[in-house]
């Protein structure tokens, strides 16, 4: 089954399924007549051309517009090319993406549900910018630093760290997390991240007037506007905005949030988190300084 980032790529992606369908059986011949002495009529005659609009040479022109073949073929987006192939829609992490495809935030704020292996290197201080917290016997991410090799290496706040250097950090101390970083090599660290639980990306389209949708206050979504894409593509009410675009938000005031979400493309994808999760993990993890100290830069892909 495929998976598709917002309705809006559903939509187009099922409008160029049938149009390689429609040109497909386009090009199927037609069966012979057999029955009688009637002769079946060339295909010239009585089918379509090989695309879903017919040759226009006749016409030549309409009201000043040139109408063969070749213009509409090259200036339709959504007529098939000759080969009545129509012009393959990109995807990513199993995702089809004909109208998002070029979006770099789907990209930086892709959910990965199992684990990954992160290399990281220290700075010419020593440090890779990253403070961590113990919590129930295991390991989590408290701070990121903005601009240092952790943040280029895409960790995040809330991340579980499972391993340092092949050691597994299950009931470890703070105390004994942060030496396991301090001993390590200098020019590669090795850590094994589960993504932070219960986060959902979503990818939504903002409308002629720039919004695609919702209110929110202190970073969390109060209402949808009906029928806007946040409520087509199914954000949800009572949900922290973690990151946009894979930019983290997180301590930001809603002035700043609404500069990045005015500033970002068309299509822009939004990382939320449910409020009960969320403020636990504020509370267990962070205070009001570490949430300013956080890292706030926008992300590489």
């Amino acid at each position: 089954m495929s998976l598709y980032p917002s309705l809006e790529d559903l939509k187009v992606d099922k409008v160029l399924k049938t149009q390689a369908h429609l040109a497909q059986t386009s090009t199927t011949p037609m069966a012979a007549i057999t029955e009688g002495n009637t002769q079946p009529q060339p295909a010239t005659e009585c089918m379509p051309g090989s695309s879903l609009y017919p040759n226009l040479e006749d016409l030549g022109e309409y009201m000043g517009l040139s109408l063969n073949s070749d213009e509409v073929h090259s200036n339709l987006a959504l007529v098939p090319v000759a080969d009545n192939q129509v012009a393959a829609v990109s995807g990513y992490g199993g995702m089809v993406r004909p109208v998002t495809g070029a979006d770099v935030g789907i990209r930086r704020a892709e959910i990965r549900p199992g684990l990954r292996e992160v290399i990281l290197c220290k700075d010419q201080d020593k440090k890779i910018g990253l403070r961590l917290r113990a919590i129930d016997n295991g390991v989590f991410i408290q701070l990121v630093q903005a601009n240092s090799p952790a943040a280029l290496a895409g960790l995040r706040f809330g991340d579980q760290v499972l391993q340092i250097n092949g050691h597994n950090c299950a009931g470890w101390s703070l105390d004994k997390a942060h030496k396991a970083l301090k001993a390590a090599s200098e020019t590669r660290i090795e850590l094994i991240v589960r993504d932070r639980p219960f986060q959902r990306t979503i990818t939504m389209h903002k409308d002629s007037s720039g919004h695609v949708g919702f209110i929110y206050k202190s970073g969390k979504i109060t209402s949808l506007v009906k029928d806007g894409s946040a409520a087509r593509n199914g954000l949800l009410t009572d949900h922290y905005i973690c990151e946009i675009n894979g930019q983290n938000v997180i301590g930001l005031k809603d002035s700043q949030i609404k500069d990045i979400l005015s500033t970002s493309p068309t299509a822009m994808t939004i990382t939320i988190m449910p409020k009960f999760i969320y403020e636990h993990m504020i509370k267990r993890m962070s205070s009001g300084l570490l949430r300013s100290a956080m890292d706030h830069s926008v992300p590489e892909v």
